[in-house]
């Protein structure tokens, strides 16, 4: 029986994908065992130091919340490791004992969701929108002056962004009144006295709490994404079947989103897809400055506390994500372009 194309490469792809976790997931689980004073090790010397534990007292301790029992061989904890990993099990917080770590991942988890891939969706739509009109009208006056401030905006890092928003909303007093935020009344990810669930009243008070972070998100990429875009749209519009439809006499805003648009995404593509994995790991500093309780800042006080679990949680999570992302790029990739397909085949 023969297998089709479009079967042996996602077949293919989905192979690379769980190997390249297994190699990341095997290198973390050596990484924290044989490095000289590892987290283990150093967690047993605190318990017996500080609180005067027995060398059995302190490692059993130690088992415990590493999720680990250090009395096997290196191989067993392996394989025990895998299966944690399999079952996301990654044990319990040093910084709230008792706590597994993926109740906290998955708890703050959704709000860096939520405030990232909002901004990023909302950047790229009107980015890849903005970026099509500019280079089907180039002669326009305003070509240079959008270009231009999509090039400044994105040169400037995303925290500068967030220093300015928050300045621009929550303290200038505009027209001698007051902010046009609270600040002082945005953090977190509600307000106490909102009672979550899927109501108006609460998905209002998220939106007005995460509307800074989404914004942040949105100015510090939408540029990129008009300059992709116009780049990609430009030489596209040089090719051949573009210049027949233009013959042809079919009017420009049926060239642009029929003959142009599908071909320009392919080179953005897999940007797109790429920074869907970098999510978790690209809110760390914008949490942090807007007080947003969401996997960024988790990561940053388990960082500075050393919650070596929960670190090696968030870790393991970004790391999945991000070849996750590579494997839908290349997917997303094939179904625009049928090409890559037919060359898997051969």
């Amino acid at each position: 029986m023969k297998i089709n194309n479009t079967v042996l490469f996602i077949i293919k792809r989905l192979l690379k994908m769980l190997f390249t976790i297994w190699v990341v997931t095997t290198i973390i689980f050596f990484l924290i065992r044989l490095m000289p004073s590892n987290p283990v090790d150093r967690y047993v010397e605190e318990q017996m130091v500080q609180y005067g534990l027995s060398a059995e007292e302190a490692r059993a301790k130690a088992s415990f919340l590493f999720s680990m029992d250090l009395d096997k061989s290196m191989l067993e904890q392996y394989i025990t490791y895998l299966g944690q990993v399999i079952r996301l099990d990654f044990g319990d917080s040093l910084l709230s004992p008792g706590v597994p770590v993926m109740a906290i991942i998955a708890e703050r988890l959704p709000w860096t969701l939520f405030t990232v891939g909002f901004g990023l969706l909302l950047s790229f739509i009107i980015g890849i929108s903005a970026g099509a009109i500019l280079a089907y009208r180039r002669d326009k006056w305003y070509e240079p002056v959008v270009s231009g401030i999509a090039s400044f905006l994105s040169s400037i890092p995303d925290f500068l962004i967030a220093i300015f928003l928050l300045i621009l909303f929550g303290v200038v007093a505009w027209g001698g009144g007051n902010p046009i935020l609270p600040i002082e009344l945005l953090r977190g990810n509600y307000s106490m006295d909102v009672t979550p669930g899927f109501n108006f009243a609460f998905i209002k008070d998220a939106i007005m709490h995460g509307f800074l972070p989404i914004m942040t998100y949105t100015v510090s990429q939408v540029g990129i994404w008009v300059l992709l875009m116009k780049g990609s749209t430009i030489s596209t519009l040089s090719a051949d079947y573009v210049t027949l439809a233009k013959v042809r006499g079919i009017k420009p805003r049926r060239i642009l989103s029929a003959y142009v648009g599908r071909n320009a995404l392919l080179p953005i593509s897999t940007e797109f897809a790429m920074r869907l994995g970098f999510i978790i790991g690209g809110s760390l500093i914008i949490e942090q400055l807007f007080v947003y309780q969401g996997i960024g800042l988790e990561l940053l006080k388990a960082t500075s506390g050393q919650d070596y679990p929960l670190m090696q949680g968030i870790f393991l999570i970004m790391t999945i994500a991000i070849v996750i992302s590579s494997f839908l790029a290349e997917i997303f990739y094939a179904v625009l372009d049928p090409r890559i397909k037919a060359k898997e085949g051969n």
